[in-house]
């Protein structure tokens, strides 16, 4: 006798997003346990000790048979081994990939190598981060940096389609991929007072405006390599430092626009020439590597700690800036004013986002 039977069976992966991130900030077991008790969830779920160690297990175990998909995100929505929804595998891909402000900080502008994984134990001791933790970060950026450097077009966009990753995240993924190309300086001690948002920040303004990929949207390398023909072109707007008299006339239109509107004005007065010269004299030494990673370092030294000793505030900062900017548009015989905009607009955005009160 033969019996017909319909059967389904239901596999949806039950995934805990408390346990998850347990799991990525490099908690053991035994840890994961001990805090998920102490808020009350046996309490809350009526159950035992020893369903919990055995529940929490059982999803580190999950976690780490999706960490491979989760190396090739794209993957994880192809395969068959578990049946995740789309929400929750753009959860899983999103806190993969996200990083300790701390974490980053202590590493942007590092050359991506064993080198500096080894230098992970100091890195975690310094920031409290476990070490798990941190290797799963650090990991992250080499793969995303391997994967984006053999691609043409945007960084960002390639950062976004290549690991699923929010518009967000991707660009704090390009400035990270940005700084290791770089290596820009960002370890002096009179850097440390910038955050890893402001360094993202005037990477993205780095990228799309001094990167080849401003010019040319498909080309090798684009958003990685900053354009080497306008950084020799720099070279040519010495000559409002080193023309006397356009030196003079520059000074006189900004200190005639600014005169009465701000509380600094004789500080101004007084140290246009030095500010002037600083502010130039990085645009014209930007062709030698070293001074490329010095960028951030030169525009503290000899801008913003300058203005930080004379007690500017951000506002006079703003205020001088643009008339300093504007101001060369008025200079007759300056033929350099499509350069200069280009060069002076992330300047001033990088200044004001680096000026700390």
């Amino acid at each position: 006798m033969s019996v017909e039977l319909d059967v389904f069976v239901g596999n949806t992966t039950i995934m805990d997003e408390e346990v998850y991130q347990f799991w990525l900030d490099g908690y053991t077991v035994n840890d994961a346990v001990k805090v998920r008790m102490e808020g009350g969830v046996l309490e809350e779920c009526e159950t035992s000790a020893e369903v919990l160690y055995s529940d929490t297990m059982d999803q580190y175990r999950t976690f780490q048979m999706c960490e491979r998909l989760l190396h090739s995100p794209a993957k994880l929505a192809n395969q068959l081994l578990f049946q995740i929804p789309p929400h929750r595998q753009a959860m899983l891909i999103e806190r993969y990939y996200a990083f300790d402000g701390l974490f980053v900080r202590e590493v942007l502008g590092k050359k991506l190598s064993k080198g500096t994984k080894k230098d992970l134990d100091d890195v975690s001791a310094k920031t409290g981060i476990t070490l798990k933790s941190c290797r799963r970060q650090f990991d992250n950026f080499k793969r995303v940096f391997k994967v984006v450097e053999e691609l043409k077009g945007p960084l960002v966009e390639n950062i976004r389609q290549h690991f699923l990753l929010s518009d967000k995240l991707a660009r704090d993924y390009a400035a990270i991929v940005f700084f290791a190309n770089n290596r820009f300086e960002t370890g002096k001690k009179k850097l440390y007072y910038l955050t890893f948002q402001d360094f993202a920040f005037c990477a993205g303004l780095l990228i799309s405006k001094w990167t080849v990929g401003a010019m040319d949207n498909m080309v090798e390398d684009m958003d990685v390599d900053l354009e080497k023909q306008f950084l020799q072109d720099l070279k040519d707007l010495k000559i409002l430092i080193t023309d006397k008299d356009l030196l003079d006339q520059h000074k006189s239109l900004v200190c005639t626009a600014l005169r009465g509107k701000t509380n600094v004005f004789n500080e101004i007065e007084a140290n246009f020439k030095n500010l002037s010269r600083g502010l130039i004299n990085i645009a014209a030494k930007l062709t030698n590597t070293k001074d490329v990673r010095d960028f951030f370092i030169d525009l503290v030294e000899k801008f913003i700690e300058p203005c930080r000793s004379d007690k500017w505030t951000s506002g006079d900062i703003l205020l001088f800036l643009t008339h300093y900017t504007n101001s060369a548009h008025m200079l007759d015989s300056f033929k350099h004013q499509v350069l200069w905009d280009r060069y002076m607009g992330v300047i001033k955005s990088c200044i004001l986002k680096m000026y700390h009160e």
